[in-house]
């Protein structure tokens, strides 16, 4: 395991001009998350958590302060090189899925491997052992409208995982999930932690945050709380 952090945020600040004014939204953010730590960053409607998340993820770029990933300087980078680590550095894992409904299960799962550029065999491989992973082998040609609300949580999970990024990026994971099958991608979430993959989950929901190992809370753009759950 690297002694480096995967992820090392200095100083980070980012805003929106409106009206001529810059309107700020995060505000000298400063974190640290070393390989295979499980976070969750949580805060309200209006936060910065999401815009955080967008950062972390890659889909922008902050105004001013420092975002260094897995040894890459984030913040000085080309778009073109912005969208190759996404691709190879992050998996993604959104509330509504965001599965492509004309595609079966495993054709969705090889997507980003596509976009890599993987040979067909070597694609298909991974994305049936990443649908077996998650205990989805057998519905692998299944369509998203073919499958419950779980199981394509479960399919966008295999596809975060098919690429075999150092990080697991999950925003709101179960947020458009019952309760017992919220609790049952949240049992899979901590299980790919205990197998060594680093996750940051975002939500809104105290509950969800306190089954991560660290908890950190942002209130008005600025980080207010980093605390560690007992094991």
């Amino acid at each position: 395991m690297s002694q480096e952090p995967l992820i090392q945020i200095n100083h980070m600040n980012h805003g929106y001009m409106m009206a001529g004014q810059r309107m700020p939204i995060l505000q000298d953010i400063s974190m640290t998350v070393n390989h295979g730590e499980f976070v969750a960053i949580i805060g309200p409607s209006g936060s910065g958590k999401s815009t955080l998340m967008n950062m972390i993820g890659c889909l922008d770029l902050p105004n001013s302060g420092e975002y260094i990933l897995d040894g890459q300087n984030v913040r000085k980078t080309s778009d073109n090189r912005l969208a190759k680590i996404r691709n190879e550095k992050i998996g993604f894992i959104f509330q509504s899925f965001n599965l492509l409904p004309k595609l079966s299960a495993i054709e969705n799962v090889e997507l980003p491997l596509i976009y890599r550029g993987l040979p067909y065999r070597e694609r298909k491989k991974r994305a049936s052992q990443a649908l077996e992973q998650v205990g989805l082998h057998e519905r692998m040609y299944h369509r998203p409208n073919q499958l419950s609300g779980g199981q394509q949580q479960r399919v966008a999970i295999a596809r975060a995982l098919a690429g075999d990024p150092p990080l697991l990026l999950a925003d709101e994971p179960t947020g458009a999930l019952d309760t017992h099958t919220g609790k049952e991608v949240m049992q899979m979430i901590k299980t790919l932690n205990q197998q060594g993959h680093t996750i940051i989950l975002i939500t809104h929901d105290l509950d969800i945050a306190d089954q991560a190992k660290r908890v950190i809370r942002i209130q008005n753009g600025v980080l207010t709380e980093d605390r560690r759950n007992p094991e």
